[in-house]
């Protein structure tokens, strides 16, 4: 099982990758955030199991990492941390980091949490999946309303028109866009894009989703679920809403 280590401390470091060795790690140490995001360019090797993730990093907020952590794929994290206050556990928890273990820890459990967030994050595929090659989630959002993102420019273009967002309105957008069907909880939401708990900020995001909506132009595209979240609501495989331009056929 390979294993990405992010710690700062060489001695703590050198300590715990001796240990998960030892029980059959395959363990890459990265002491920065960004030599961390760095180690998830694919190499050849197979992807990373799980991410040891800690927060007090040289070059960048532990947070910030795990946020990218998750814009690039379904990695699980588990943050390792001496940061042991609640709003701590709870926004690292928002942001999506599959469990927060407080250091100091007993290396057993932390063996057990990592097999534990391991088996979670590795559902095997259906046969039939695994035998042609699988629509990203960039795609189906295409197909289904003509919606697609340049993260690159931080541009929106629906069928083609550009929709110009703000700073906030691309990133909640962007959060929705990267799991689109799931329903994505207003506390993670407000975590990533405002990096808040605040739950004042709750109106803003109604705010946002509203003037969303008006510049999409799609106005059943984002869903309220209500009492949890948001999600993107894009089309069953095989099926496609019409464009702007479309006309209903004469009958």
């Amino acid at each position: 099982m390979r294993l990405l280590l992010v710690e700062d401390d060489d001695h703590v470091a050198a300590a715990l990758v001796a240990v998960l060795t030892k029980h059959g790690f395959e363990v890459r140490h990265a002491r920065t955030g960004n030599e961390a995001l760095d180690a998830l360019v694919p190499d050849g090797r197979g992807p990373y199991r799980v991410v040891l993730l800690d927060l007090g990093l040289p070059d960048r907020d532990g947070f910030d990492v795990c946020g990218q952590i998750r814009r690039r794929g379904g990695i699980p994290v588990i943050m390792v941390t001496a940061r042991s206050d609640i709003n701590s556990r709870i926004h690292g928890l928002n942001l999506g980091a599959d469990d927060y273990v407080v250091k100091p820890y007993d290396m057993g459990e932390l063996l057990a949490r990592i097999h534990a967030v391991a088996r979670r994050g590795a559902a095997p595929q259906p046969v039939a999946d695994q035998a042609r090659p699988a629509e990203t989630a960039a795609e189906r959002i295409s197909r289904s309303c003509g919606l697609r993102l340049d993260p690159a420019a931080r541009k929106a273009l629906v069928h083609d028109r550009d929709v110009p967002l703000t700073r906030k309105e691309y990133d909640l957008l962007a959060l929705l866009a990267q799991s689109p069907g799931v329903v994505i909880r207003r506390e993670q939401i407000i975590s990533e894009v405002w990096r808040s708990s605040w739950e004042g900020t709750s109106r803003t995001l109604e705010v946002h989703v509203a003037s969303l909506r008006q510049k999409l132009a799609v106005p059943s595209l984002i869903e309220t679920v209500r009492g949890v979240g948001y999600r993107l609501v894009v089309e069953p495989a095989g099926e496609r809403r019409p464009g702007p331009s479309a006309a209903p056929a004469a009958g």
